[in-house]
């Protein structure tokens, strides 16, 4: 086969390779089922189908819940395909209010991130860094690998665009940035 021939050819197989679904964390790495409240309990999108392997959801009709105790309440959550209480792929949105912060934490999984709107201000580390925050516009991406610390700062209304493999944990760096250790909560 040619060089040239070669190329396409490599490039469909790093394609490919890129597109495969996440291995999921090793179950020592995951609490036992039940006993972790990070993981998302909402209603799931009613999605149509239009066709065979395809799913449709319209802004309309995309169905905005309250945040999971790991979140602070302000924000809203919206799963639109999968279950992120379960083993695979799941697509979910997270609106937060601006100002929303997420503190220091990380996930078992990668986590795959899109900004639909506001801006997403992104920063690494175990404490939060102002000066360190990444500004994501509308239209960003990031992928971050399992066990990457992270947090977030919403700079006006915010909404995200998340894909990741359940199921969804968030372990957060100081627990008492978690909500789910305060009694306001």
């Amino acid at each position: 086969m040619s060089r040239t021939r070669a190329r396409p050819l490599l490039a469909a197989t790093l394609l490919l390779a890129a597109c495969a679904p996440e291995a999921e964390a090793p179950a020592a790495d995951l609490p036992s089922p039940g006993t972790d409240a990070s993981r998302v309990e909402m209603p799931q999108a009613t999605l149509q189908d239009p066709g065979p392997g395809e799913h449709l959801l319209f802004t309309e009709d995309v169905p905005w819940s309250p945040a999971p105790p790991s979140l602070e309440p302000e924000a809203r959550v919206a799963i639109l395909e999968g279950d992120p209480s379960q083993p695979g792929v799941f697509t979910m949105r997270i609106h937060m209010p601006d100002g929303f912060v997420i503190a220091p934490h990380a996930h078992p999984n990668v986590e795959r991130v899109t900004v639909l709107e506001g801006t997403f201000g992104l920063g690494t580390g175990p404490e939060m860094d102002p000066d360190a925050v990444r500004p994501l516009p509308a239209g960003s991406y990031t992928s971050m690998p399992p066990g990457m610390v992270h947090y977030a700062v919403a700079r006006g209304e915010t909404v995200i665009q998340l894909t990741s493999v359940g199921p969804w944990v968030i372990e957060y760096v100081n627990p008492e940035d978690d909500p789910r250790e305060r009694a306001d909560r």
